[in-house]
Protein backbone atom coordinates (compact mmCIF):
# COMPACT_ATOMS: atom_id res chain seq x y z
CA UNK A 1 0.00 0.00 0.00
CA UNK A 2 1.30 3.44 -0.82
CA UNK A 3 2.22 5.70 2.10
CA UNK A 4 -0.36 8.19 0.93
CA UNK A 5 -3.06 5.92 2.29
CA UNK A 6 -1.39 5.40 5.71
CA UNK A 7 -1.92 7.47 8.86
CA UNK A 8 0.01 10.70 8.94
CA UNK A 9 1.83 9.74 12.14
CA UNK A 10 4.33 7.99 9.87
CA UNK A 11 4.94 11.24 8.06
CA UNK A 12 5.49 13.07 11.33
CA UNK A 13 8.14 10.54 12.27
CA UNK A 14 10.05 11.55 9.16
CA UNK A 15 10.45 15.05 10.59
CA UNK A 16 8.78 16.69 7.64
CA UNK A 17 6.02 19.25 7.34
CA UNK A 18 2.50 17.85 7.23
CA UNK A 19 -0.46 19.74 5.88
CA UNK A 20 -3.96 18.27 6.00
CA UNK A 21 -6.41 20.39 4.08
CA UNK A 22 -10.14 19.87 3.91
CA UNK A 23 -13.11 21.70 2.50
CA UNK A 24 -13.05 24.34 -0.20
CA UNK A 25 -9.73 25.43 -1.59
CA UNK A 26 -7.69 22.48 -0.36
CA UNK A 27 -6.81 18.85 -0.91
CA UNK A 28 -8.03 16.03 1.31
CA UNK A 29 -4.48 15.14 2.30
CA UNK A 30 -1.13 16.69 1.46
CA UNK A 31 2.43 16.30 2.67
CA UNK A 32 5.54 18.32 1.83
CA UNK A 33 9.12 17.28 2.44
CA UNK A 34 11.70 19.70 3.88
CA UNK A 35 12.98 20.68 0.44
CA UNK A 36 9.62 21.09 -1.29
CA UNK A 37 9.64 24.90 -1.25
CA UNK A 38 12.93 25.07 -3.17
CA UNK A 39 12.40 22.09 -5.46
CA UNK A 40 12.54 23.33 -9.06
CA UNK A 41 12.79 20.38 -11.47
CA UNK A 42 13.22 21.19 -15.14
CA UNK A 43 11.75 17.89 -16.32
CA UNK A 44 9.11 15.42 -15.13
CA UNK A 45 7.55 12.14 -16.24
CA UNK A 46 4.35 10.46 -15.11
CA UNK A 47 4.90 6.78 -14.37
CA UNK A 48 2.22 4.28 -15.34
CA UNK A 49 -0.28 4.25 -12.42
CA UNK A 50 0.27 1.56 -9.80
CA UNK A 51 -1.97 -1.49 -10.00
CA UNK A 52 -5.44 -1.11 -8.49
CA UNK A 53 -9.01 -2.21 -9.13
CA UNK A 54 -9.28 0.62 -11.67
CA UNK A 55 -6.55 -0.57 -14.05
CA UNK A 56 -8.76 0.12 -17.08
CA UNK A 57 -8.27 3.85 -16.42
CA UNK A 58 -4.48 3.79 -16.20
CA UNK A 59 -3.76 5.12 -19.70
CA UNK A 60 -6.38 7.85 -19.41
CA UNK A 61 -4.98 9.06 -16.07
CA UNK A 62 -1.41 9.05 -17.31
CA UNK A 63 -2.39 11.07 -20.38
CA UNK A 64 -4.59 13.53 -18.46
CA UNK A 65 -1.98 14.17 -15.77
CA UNK A 66 0.79 14.78 -18.29
CA UNK A 67 -1.53 17.27 -19.97
CA UNK A 68 -2.22 19.07 -16.69
CA UNK A 69 1.50 19.35 -16.01
CA UNK A 70 2.17 20.75 -19.47
CA UNK A 71 -0.53 23.41 -19.09
CA UNK A 72 1.04 24.94 -15.99
CA UNK A 73 4.25 25.94 -17.78
CA UNK A 74 6.07 25.57 -14.45
CA UNK A 75 8.20 22.62 -15.57
CA UNK A 76 10.15 23.07 -18.77
CA UNK A 77 9.84 19.52 -20.10
CA UNK A 78 6.99 17.08 -19.47
CA UNK A 79 7.63 13.68 -21.03
CA UNK A 80 4.54 12.61 -23.02
CA UNK A 81 2.73 9.54 -21.67
CA UNK A 82 3.29 7.57 -24.87
CA UNK A 83 7.04 8.24 -24.72
CA UNK A 84 7.18 6.95 -21.14
CA UNK A 85 5.39 3.78 -22.28
CA UNK A 86 7.79 3.35 -25.21
CA UNK A 87 10.81 3.63 -22.90
CA UNK A 88 9.55 0.90 -20.58
CA UNK A 89 8.56 -1.33 -23.48
CA UNK A 90 11.92 -0.84 -25.22
CA UNK A 91 14.28 -1.21 -22.27
CA UNK A 92 14.34 -4.27 -20.02
CA UNK A 93 16.57 -2.41 -17.56
CA UNK A 94 14.09 0.46 -17.28
CA UNK A 95 11.14 -1.92 -16.94
CA UNK A 96 12.92 -3.99 -14.26
CA UNK A 97 13.70 -0.79 -12.34
CA UNK A 98 10.02 0.17 -12.50
CA UNK A 99 8.83 -3.23 -11.25
CA UNK A 100 11.36 -3.21 -8.41
CA UNK A 101 10.51 0.38 -7.46
CA UNK A 102 6.79 -0.35 -7.28
CA UNK A 103 7.32 -3.56 -5.29
CA UNK A 104 9.50 -1.77 -2.74
CA UNK A 105 6.99 1.06 -2.48
CA UNK A 106 4.19 -1.43 -1.83
CA UNK A 107 6.20 -3.29 0.81
CA UNK A 108 7.79 -0.39 2.68
CA UNK A 109 5.74 2.70 1.83
CA UNK A 110 9.04 4.40 1.01
CA UNK A 111 10.69 5.54 -2.21
CA UNK A 112 13.61 3.22 -2.97
CA UNK A 113 16.41 5.66 -3.75
CA UNK A 114 18.59 3.47 -5.96
CA UNK A 115 15.80 2.30 -8.27
CA UNK A 116 14.29 5.82 -8.32
CA UNK A 117 17.59 7.23 -9.54
CA UNK A 118 17.78 4.49 -12.19
CA UNK A 119 14.26 5.37 -13.34
CA UNK A 120 15.20 9.03 -13.57
CA UNK A 121 18.19 8.19 -15.76
CA UNK A 122 16.15 5.85 -17.99
CA UNK A 123 13.50 8.53 -18.48
CA UNK A 124 16.07 11.35 -18.65
CA UNK A 125 14.16 13.44 -16.10
CA UNK A 126 14.88 15.24 -12.83
CA UNK A 127 11.57 14.17 -11.28
CA UNK A 128 8.68 11.78 -11.75
CA UNK A 129 5.17 11.27 -10.42
CA UNK A 130 3.89 8.04 -8.91
CA UNK A 131 0.12 7.65 -9.19
CA UNK A 132 -2.51 5.40 -7.69
CA UNK A 133 -6.13 5.51 -8.84
CA UNK A 134 -8.37 5.35 -5.76
CA UNK A 135 -11.69 5.82 -7.55
CA UNK A 136 -12.94 5.75 -11.14
CA UNK A 137 -16.62 5.00 -11.06
CA UNK A 138 -20.24 6.03 -11.17
CA UNK A 139 -21.93 5.77 -7.79
CA UNK A 140 -24.40 7.32 -5.36
CA UNK A 141 -23.27 10.02 -2.97
CA UNK A 142 -25.63 11.69 -0.50
CA UNK A 143 -28.60 10.72 -2.66
CA UNK A 144 -27.09 11.98 -5.93
CA UNK A 145 -25.73 10.13 -8.94
CA UNK A 146 -22.07 11.05 -9.34
CA UNK A 147 -19.11 10.31 -11.54
CA UNK A 148 -16.19 10.01 -9.12
CA UNK A 149 -12.42 10.03 -9.64
CA UNK A 150 -9.88 9.82 -6.83
CA UNK A 151 -6.07 9.90 -7.00
CA UNK A 152 -3.00 9.66 -4.82
CA UNK A 153 0.16 11.34 -6.14
CA UNK A 154 3.78 11.24 -5.04
CA UNK A 155 6.45 13.53 -6.53
CA UNK A 156 9.96 12.04 -6.53
CA UNK A 157 13.27 13.85 -6.92
CA UNK A 158 14.88 11.54 -9.47
CA UNK A 159 18.37 12.86 -8.70
CA UNK A 160 18.22 11.72 -5.06
CA UNK A 161 15.33 9.23 -5.06
CA UNK A 162 13.55 11.03 -2.23
CA UNK A 163 9.87 11.94 -1.93
CA UNK A 164 9.33 15.70 -2.22
CA UNK A 165 5.53 15.93 -2.03
CA UNK A 166 2.49 13.73 -1.93
CA UNK A 167 -1.26 14.23 -1.85
CA UNK A 168 -4.63 12.54 -2.06
CA UNK A 169 -7.83 14.04 -3.39
CA UNK A 170 -11.00 13.17 -5.29
CA UNK A 171 -13.60 14.93 -7.39
CA UNK A 172 -17.24 14.02 -8.00
CA UNK A 173 -19.52 15.35 -10.73
CA UNK A 174 -23.26 14.93 -10.09
CA UNK A 175 -25.72 14.13 -12.85
CA UNK A 176 -29.36 13.22 -13.43
CA UNK A 177 -29.60 11.56 -16.85
CA UNK A 178 -26.32 11.92 -18.71
CA UNK A 179 -23.23 10.48 -17.11
CA UNK A 180 -20.18 12.77 -17.12
CA UNK A 181 -17.09 11.56 -18.93
CA UNK A 182 -14.77 10.32 -16.18
CA UNK A 183 -11.75 11.44 -18.18
CA UNK A 184 -13.10 15.01 -18.00
CA UNK A 185 -13.64 14.65 -14.24
CA UNK A 186 -10.07 13.37 -13.97
CA UNK A 187 -8.76 16.39 -15.89
CA UNK A 188 -10.44 18.76 -13.43
CA UNK A 189 -9.03 16.75 -10.54
CA UNK A 190 -5.45 16.68 -11.82
CA UNK A 191 -5.57 20.40 -12.65
CA UNK A 192 -6.58 21.09 -9.06
CA UNK A 193 -3.99 18.80 -7.48
CA UNK A 194 -1.14 20.14 -9.60
CA UNK A 195 -1.80 23.63 -8.21
CA UNK A 196 -0.44 22.37 -4.89
CA UNK A 197 2.54 20.46 -6.26
CA UNK A 198 6.07 21.94 -6.26
CA UNK A 199 7.20 24.21 -7.71
CA UNK A 200 4.43 26.13 -5.92
CA UNK A 201 3.32 27.19 -2.45
CA UNK A 202 1.25 25.12 -0.04
CA UNK A 203 -1.71 27.44 -0.60
CA UNK A 204 -1.94 26.36 -4.21
CA UNK A 205 -0.75 29.69 -5.59
CA UNK A 206 1.97 29.79 -8.23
Amino acid sequence: MMLLNKPFRQVLLAGAVVLTLTGCGGLQEMWEGPGAKVFRPQSVAVLPPMASQYDSAREDIQEVLAGSLSKTGQIERVVPAEQVTDIFQGSKEAFDSLVFYFSRLEMTGQSDKDSAIKLGKSLNVESFLVIRINAWEYSRKEGDNVGRVGLSMRLIDATTGTTVWKARHEKASSYMFFKPNLKDVAAELTDEMIKYMPPTTSSGKR
